[in-house]
């Protein structure tokens, strides 16, 4: 009898991951991609910065360095001006972008959101008010692309 159970849950066990195996499949290959004129490179590049102790700028490296003036990427600040850089990771959150990018847009601050991929693929119209409202959005995750002020690409 307990083998029984025990066969049974595992059974359950394989039919749950089958399923959602399944599920996982159709979504990637339903989704449309909607194509822009980001230039995609699967080059990879290592991405750090190296503290110091003398409370200056970390050094990103001469590669990091080259690809952000490339591509007018924005690491660091200006170390000469005393400003505050509003970053906010989105995927995780618990459902008040709405309610941030609202007191954003009336106090006229621009703030910056990286994104993941899934969020990317669930909240397409807060993507797209990010975009419309002049914020810049990041990529948190490998499995899409975004330029500002350009449509969303999917991967």
């Amino acid at each position: 009898m307990k083998k029984n159970k025990i066969l049974l849950k595992i059974m359950i066990m394989i039919v749950l991951i089958f399923a959602i195996s399944i599920v996982t499949i159709i979504d990637i290959y339903t989704h449309e991609d909607i194509k822009t004129n980001a230039t995609i490179s699967s080059k990879k590049i290592e991405w750090g910065i190296k503290r110091n102790d003398n409370h200056e700028q970390p050094d990103v490296g001469s590669t990091n360095r080259k690809v952000l003036e490339e591509t007018n990427g924005i690491c660091l600040g200006n170390s000469e001006s005393k400003a505050i850089y509003l970053t906010f990771d989105e995927g995780y959150e618990a459902g008040y972008t709405s309610q941030i990018l609202e007191i954003l847009k009336e106090n006229d601050v621009k703030a910056t959101f990286f994104l993941t991929a899934h969020y990317v693929n669930t909240q397409e119209e807060l993507v797209k008010q990010m975009i419309e409202e002049g914020h810049i959005v990041g990529n948190h995750t490998p499995k899409f692309l975004m330029s500002q002020n350009q449509e969303i690409v999917k991967c």
